[in-house]
């Protein structure tokens, strides 16, 4: 499964986009076989005046269903991914049972 992750308003580092594959691998290994394409965005709305301002989308493209996208803003970027991410993964899970 290939993961695009980009960042907006910051420099991705390897443990940001690391985190986001992995959590992205195990959410949807159910999937595994149906994913087209797993798009995540990554931005800091307020950049450096802090704040609940670090958002994360993850857009889930699978064979022969409608798109899948989920969106957290948190003050810290792990758990925004985290939280969309399981959105996601529960999405995906409820759409292909």
């Amino acid at each position: 499964m290939k993961v695009d992750v980009r960042a907006q308003g910051f420099e991705l580092t390897n443990a940001l986009a690391e985190h986001a594959q992995r959590r992205l691998h195990f959410a949807l290994k159910h999937a595994a076989g149906q994913v087209q394409q797993v798009t995540v965005r990554l931005a800091d709305i307020n950049g450096p005046r802090g704040g609940i301002d670090k958002r994360c989308t993850v857009h889930l493209v699978l064979n022969g269903m409608p798109d899948i996208v989920a969106e957290d803003t948190e003050a810290d970027m792990y758990i925004a991914i985290n939280r969309a991410v399981d959105r996601v993964g529960r999405t995906a899970l409820r759409r292909m049972h």
